[in-house]
């Protein structure tokens, strides 16, 4: 089984103007998908660019099965894919010769390298479209360029940061899938602040907020802090507002009787409210809403 261990311990940073961007966060981590999730400004990004070797951080350390990163940054290096938030491609170059550029970059040179660019371009379903300008390309397609990119080197470690951000709902679905057929004996990190991304494919969750670790288990650890805090009930349209302002509404349905409201809340929202089962937007939705004294 290949080595695949990363740790961060006590990891902190904070920007020349005083902003504290990451406290004092430690994570072990191994094969699998993790889903990292946390609203915008919550310091993943900084996490993601940390874990990338891109960033060093003001405190603590990342070893990667045992390498100090920070120190020794290409034991990570080799094994690492990865795909920012904000990606580009050159618009005038086809895929094929984008990820052959980038496979020179990388180090791959010759039949390795155009082997691996003929096979990343067959995982993510773009062999009709290889010799096509990545001008042409939607935003789905630059996105699965982005994921082919990251995985030239065959790597261990793989780390998308809101990958799905600007996707059509079936681009996203498609890129989901993708990322869980890549898991395998890989480390997946994602990090996205919408929770259906991670919901059906991530094996560990991390929560992050203002910076701190604020959650570390699996999906059920999590969906149990919210068991008996979820409810739902049927008010009228001109009482939904109202509701809004007092609670934290999940989701809201009209229905011919009216309008069905689902909110997380520690007691029981209106005498008609039933507990239900909760979901895992819910639980996220409970998880910050406490870390925010809301509860």
């Amino acid at each position: 089984m290949t080595n695949c261990e990363l740790v961060v311990d006590s990891v902190g940073y904070r920007y020349p103007g005083g902003h504290l961007a990451v406290s004092d966060l430690s994570l072990t981590l191994g094969p699998g998908i993790l889903g990292l999730l946390g609203p915008n400004g919550a310091g993943k990004s900084t996490l993601m660019r940390i874990l990338a070797t891109l960033t060093r951080p003001s405190a603590g350390k990342v070893t990667w099965n045992g390498a100090d990163i920070a120190t020794d940054p290409n034991a990570l290096r080799v094994a690492l894919g990865y795909l920012p938030q904000d990606f580009g491609v050159y618009a005038a170059l086809s895929a094929r010769e984008f990820l052959a550029f980038l496979a020179a970059v990388k180090g791959l040179s010759g039949a390795l390298a155009r082997e691996r660019v003929d096979s990343c371009l067959s995982l993510v379903g773009l062999n009709e479209a290889a010799d096509r300008r990545l001008g042409e390309f939607s935003g789905g397609m630059r996105q699965r360029v982005g994921i082919a990119q990251a995985l030239l080197n065959d790597p261990t470690l793989l780390i998308v940061d809101e990958p799905t951000v600007g996707l059509d709902p079936e681009e996203r679905m498609r890129f989901r899938h993708l990322l869980t057929d890549l898991a395998g004996q890989r480390l997946v990190i994602l990090s996205t602040h919408i929770v259906s991304d991670v919901e059906a494919s991530a094996t560990a969750l991390a929560v992050m907020s203002g910076g701190c670790l604020r959650f570390h288990g699996t999906p059920e650890q999590l969906l149990a802090q919210a068991d008996g805090h979820v409810w739902e009930w049927t008010l009228a349209p001109e009482q939904l507002a109202e509701a809004r302002a007092k609670f934290a509404v999940c989701a809201s349905l009209r229905r011919p009787d009216g309008i069905r409201v689902r909110v997380v809340s520690a007691e029981s929202p209106h005498a008609e409210a039933q507990a239900v089962t909760p979901a895992l937007e819910d639980a996220y939705t409970w998880l910050l809403g406490a870390d925010a004294g809301r509860h």
